[in-house]
């Protein structure tokens, strides 16, 4: 995946440091790992485009502002909803409350991205061609990374990676699963028409996409407030592709993927559901904690 789409969508990505504390795992590693949020996400960002001493001067103070503005406004939203979904994880769930969970994440990522607009719009200009060519290379690495683990091999060899993931990240929710429930999401998964070659075309659009953005922004003499419109569209057209042939395909698969998610809970014990509801309860707290400096 490219440059803004791969963490954003990872939610709470390294760029805004939020969501992905909450898969550190642990009280202590959650809070640990959102006070050092600014640190981490600056590292990321450093991979991409190798800032010099200024750049990373500005860079660093933009993304403690983004942290202090992450732990007011969206940290009260997720303790909210960490809390809603303990009630919701008693009962039964439907492909669409799944689909609308997601959307609702994809949201509040973009939200955070977003506030790094400013920041990143004023590093451009500065942009070296070095550093241009830099990020080009990363891209290229995390592409083929990509192709190695979703491409290489046979079919069964990507749809046995697909479903090891998921399990994988079910179990950390619910606990183990059982055999039956193993073979459900092998045939659910199976029935998910995932396109490892449309996947990378759309990966490398945003590749290109992000590329362009920066070069003309480092090469134009774009007004500072135009420039934050170019970031923040940079972002959009990375979670909502303007191809309409992938919307299309992402619309398909991603309902199919909300199926898949809902029959696994809807397949849970009363034990796994406890499970759940005690991990959300875990977070809950940890973002409680955290919403006070």
């Amino acid at each position: 995946m490219p440059l803004l789409k791969r963490y954003v969508v990872r939610w709470g990505t390294i760029i805004g440091a939020l969501m992905l504390v909450f898969a550190l795992g642990g009280c202590s590693a959650v809070r640990l790992g959102y006070s050092n949020a600014p640190n981490l996400a600056y590292w990321w960002l450093d991979d991409y485009f190798d800032f010099d001493s200024l750049q990373g001067e500005r860079m660093r103070a933009d993304l403690q502002s983004l942290h202090a503005w992450h732990r007011q406004e969206e940290l009260p939203l997720f303790k909210e909803l960490l809390k809603n979904l303990q009630t919701a994880a008693a009962q039964p769930v439907t492909p669409e409350q799944v689909c609308s969970l997601h959307a609702y994440l994809q949201t509040r990522a973009q939200a955070t991205a977003e506030h790094l607009a400013p920041g990143l719009a004023a590093i451009a200009p500065s942009l070296q061609a070095a550093q241009m060519e830099h990020m080009a290379q990363r891209l290229d690495k995390r592409s083929r990374q990509w192709r190695e683990e979703w491409m290489d091999g046979t079919a069964a060899d990507i749809s046995e990676r697909r479903v090891k993931q998921l399990v994988e990240r079910a179990e950390w929710f619910y606990g183990r699963l059982d055999a039956p429930q193993m073979a459900m999401v092998r045939a659910q998964m199976a029935a998910v028409e995932f396109d490892s070659a449309v996947e990378l075309r759309e990966s490398l659009r945003r590749h290109q996409d992000t590329l362009h953005t920066f070069r003309q922004l480092r090469t134009h003499n774009t007004p500072e407030l135009q420039a934050q419109n170019d970031i923040r569209a940079l972002v959009a057209r990375s979670l909502h592709s303007p191809e309409p042939g992938y919307r299309q395909y992402f619309s398909k698969i991603s309902a199919q993927s909300c199926a898949v998610v809902a029959a696994l809970h809807n397949s849970t014990s009363p034990s796994q559901r406890q499970k759940l509801m005690q991990t959300l309860q875990t977070y809950e707290n940890d973002a409680r904690a955290l919403s006070t400096p």
